[in-house]
């Protein structure tokens, strides 16, 4: 009686060029994976072998919260004047700025932070001084120096090119989305008010109803905000218009705000005060008008 020979290992499906990978860990997830650190500062996010490009994931209702909270500190600064209402709008670019630079992966980036915080503090000190009809030439001023400021220190950065370039386009865009805050104080009290209630209206209810069916819900929840508090302030029916405008940039800034993995610091910075810095230049241009 012969026996049978004992089979070897047979060769993977595909044969002996096909690559054998490695089992997946059961708890590996996109937003499980830790940051990469690169040169400059930048993290570049990771995600599972075969998921399916990046996820938007909303900030949430704490976030919404949060605005809420911060405008309802911006209504109340627009009454007393405008130092009152500065110190809630620099408050407002601080967390701009901060939630800017993480969302574009760029963390710890203190340096960027700063400079844009201070040209911020310039702006601000400049509007409060030179009023409103010098305002194109303060605003366009601050950039055009904190831009030269902000290549003089990428120039000096001894990073990659491609990790200087992207440094170089943070900083630019994380001031200009900063500055954007600074219409609240070139806007009427009123106006002010309206808005940052329209765009906290928007952003809770937003948070409450998700999917593509909360968008429009969102946009008559602000629009209808715009008109009670323009009501109450002696803007009136115009309100509701201001409303629906302001609700419209509240939802981009909150689109912004749930791209490409972002993290809780995200969702707590930008989610919170980019719906509130995306609505300010609205507020000041839609506010002469319907005011």
């Amino acid at each position: 009686m012969t026996g049978h020979p004992h089979p070897g290992p047979l060769p993977p499906e595909g044969g002996p060029q096909s690559a054998v990978t490695a089992p997946q860990a059961p708890d590996a997830t996109p937003d499980a994976a830790p940051p990469q650190p690169r040169s400059g500062g930048r993290h570049v996010a990771t995600r599972a072998p075969g998921a399916p490009g990046s996820p938007l994931i909303a900030p949430g209702i704490a976030s919404a919260l949060c605005t809420a909270g911060l405008a309802a500190l911006l209504a109340a600064g627009a009454q007393p004047g405008l130092p009152a209402l500065a110190v809630a709008v620099v408050l407002l670019q601080a967390v701009t700025a901060a939630g800017w630079y993480r969302l574009n992966g760029m963390w710890p980036a203190r340096q960027g932070i700063a400079l844009v915080f201070l040209s911020a503090l310039v702006a601000d000190g400049g509007l409060l001084l030179a009023g409103a009809e010098r305002a194109p030439l303060v605003i366009l001023g601050t950039l055009g120096v904190w831009l030269l400021l902000a290549l003089a220190a990428r120039l000096r950065d001894r990073s990659g090119p491609d990790e200087r370039l992207y440094a170089l386009t943070a900083d630019c865009t994380a001031t200009v989305v900063t500055l954007l805050a600074s219409g609240y104080l070139l806007a009427p009290r009123d106006t002010v008010v309206v808005t940052v209630i329209a765009v906290a209206g928007t952003a809770v209810v937003r948070a409450v109803v998700p999917g593509v069916a909360g968008i429009p819900v969102a946009l008559l929840a602000g629009a209808a905000a715009g008109w009670g508090i323009g009501e109450l302030t002696g803007m009136g029916a115009p309100g509701a218009a201001l409303g629906f405008a302001v609700g419209v940039a509240a939802l981009l800034g909150l689109r912004v705000a749930s791209y490409d993995f972002p993290s809780r610091f995200v969702h707590m910075t930008a989610g919170v005060a980019l719906p509130l810095a995306c609505a300010a230049p609205v507020a000041h241009f839609l506010g002469s008008v319907l005011g």
